[in-house]
């Protein structure tokens, strides 16, 4: 069994992936490869709240998926601490609270991260991950 992910799997992951931009690092942290964000630390923004206290969240991580069948099989899988809400229709993303993240197993968040970030780059770039990981298995 995987060990359980933390926050700080999130932003290591994202980090350790080549041509990353970091904005915002000390705080709500923007994880961007050539320009295109695929990991954010949102703010609290009205369209994310506790049902019961109608409070913000103030943990709500975005995370980029390739596609909306991707983002959909994200969501459905009840094993995953996963949302959206309707902000995000239409947008190639999930959210996660960072409250939440202990939930999911390591090796499945740093899966997901990276294919966050290769759902971003230029088709050269994310060639030449792929490339590299199978020199690399």
């Amino acid at each position: 069994m995987s060990a359980r992910a933390t926050v700080d799997d999130i932003h290591a992951t994202a980090r350790a992936m080549p041509h990353v931009t970091v904005f915002r690092p000390e705080s709500n942290p923007v994880y961007q490869v050539g320009s295109k964000s695929f990991v954010f630390f949102r703010t609290p923004r009205p369209d994310a709240v506790d049902p019961e206290t109608g409070e913000r969240y103030d943990d709500v991580i975005v995370i980029w998926v390739a596609s909306e069948g991707d983002k959909q099989a994200l969501l459905q899988d009840e094993r995953l601490p996963f949302f959206t809400t309707p902000h995000f229709d239409g947008h190639p993303s999930v959210l996660l609270r960072a409250s939440r993240v202990s939930e999911m197993e390591r090796d499945e968040l740093v899966e997901i991260v990276e294919e966050a970030w290769l759902s971003q780059p230029s088709a050269r770039r994310g060639r030449a991950w792929l490339e590299a990981r199978q020199l690399d298995a």
